[in-house]
């Protein structure tokens, strides 16, 4: 998963890819707890690029997108919003999945 590196980046990816934005924070736990399966998750979805959005650095685009809690998912497909997994609580591998195949 790469890091998001600007604004002008996330406007970019949510138009020429489908893409799933991950919401998180260094100093968030629950966002640690999906770094362990994340890389099957991408695996399973290779359709998707994955790219991770660091709360701290770009919390103009949270506020701009309603994220309020993280860990969260934004995915875009075809430059449209095709869901949002927006949430404070804590997420599993199965969850992250099902909402992702269910896109």
């Amino acid at each position: 998963m790469r890091d998001l590196q600007s604004v002008e980046e996330f406007q970019a990816l949510k138009v020429a890819e489908d893409v799933v934005f991950l919401f998180t924070a260094a100093w968030c736990p629950d966002c640690h707890f999906i770094d362990p399966f994340m890389p099957e998750v991408e695996e399973k979805l290779e359709s998707f690029t994955f790219v991770s959005v660091n709360r701290d650095q770009f919390i103009d685009i949270c506020a701009e997108h309603e994220i309020y809690g993280i860990p969260s998912f934004l995915v875009y497909k075809n430059g449209i919003e095709a869901g949002r997994f927006v949430s404070k609580d804590r997420k599993t591998q199965e969850e992250i999945e099902q909402f992702l195949l269910e896109l």
